[in-house]
């Protein structure tokens, strides 16, 4: 079986490496999973006053989500935390109230950074927010990647063999753990955001 699976770069910037990881896990992938973006940089800042009456790129964002089988969030660390742009598109995605479009998504976290944590403080973040969204995470293993320009092709290819060999478990095991997950996933339910978390 094929399940369709989102991925959110967290950086807007053409050139970010957490784009060229992507395209490396894309191509790294087993074939049981489609991977397609899902872009976050047409979101306005989240408003709450806005909520029942947003701007188009709104809906359109949390429909792709929703027709997600999973998710998969490749991001870069942004001062020991959630690049903005990646949070204000969790922000939207999770309201109105009842209508988190988050929820019972199998998800997976992976960053990589040109210094030695290679993202570990952002994703601790983005756990506790993803576990407050319903949305269950693979655990293990854990991916902080410590990027070398010389490992990656445009393409997506990856040139050092130990590299290679741990961002292919990685996806292997994601998609094993999206399995697991849809199995005993109720289809079509959809959780419920705290209404007074966001003012």
């Amino acid at each position: 079986m094929t399940h369709r699976i989102g991925y959110l770069v967290g950086s807007l910037s053409k050139d970010s490496i957490n784009r060229v990881l992507a395209k490396a896990l894309v191509r790294l992938a087993p074939d049981e999973l489609e991977l397609t973006e899902i872009p976050i940089g047409d979101l306005p800042l989240f408003n709450r006053d806005d909520e029942m009456n947003p701007d188009p790129a709104v809906p359109r964002f949390k429909e792709r989500v929703e027709a997600s089988d999973g998710l998969l969030f490749i991001s870069p660390e942004y001062n020991r935390s959630i690049p903005a742009p990646l949070k204000n598109a969790i922000d939207w995605g999770s309201r109105p109230w009842g209508k988190n479009s988050f929820a019972r998504k199998p998800t997976g976290i992976i960053g990589a950074s040109v210094g030695a944590i290679g993202t570990a403080v952002m994703q601790s973040s983005m756990r506790s927010v993803l576990s407050f969204l319903d949305a269950p995470q693979l655990n293990a293993p854990e991916a902080y990647i410590s990027f070398k320009p010389e490992v990656y092709g445009e393409d997506g290819e990856v040139k050092d063999p130990g590299t290679e060999k741990f961002l292919r478990h990685y996806m292997e095991e994601y998609a094993a753990f999206v399995a697991r997950v849809l199995s005993v996933t109720l289809p079509g339910h959809m959780g419920d955001s705290d209404p007074d978390t966001m003012h």
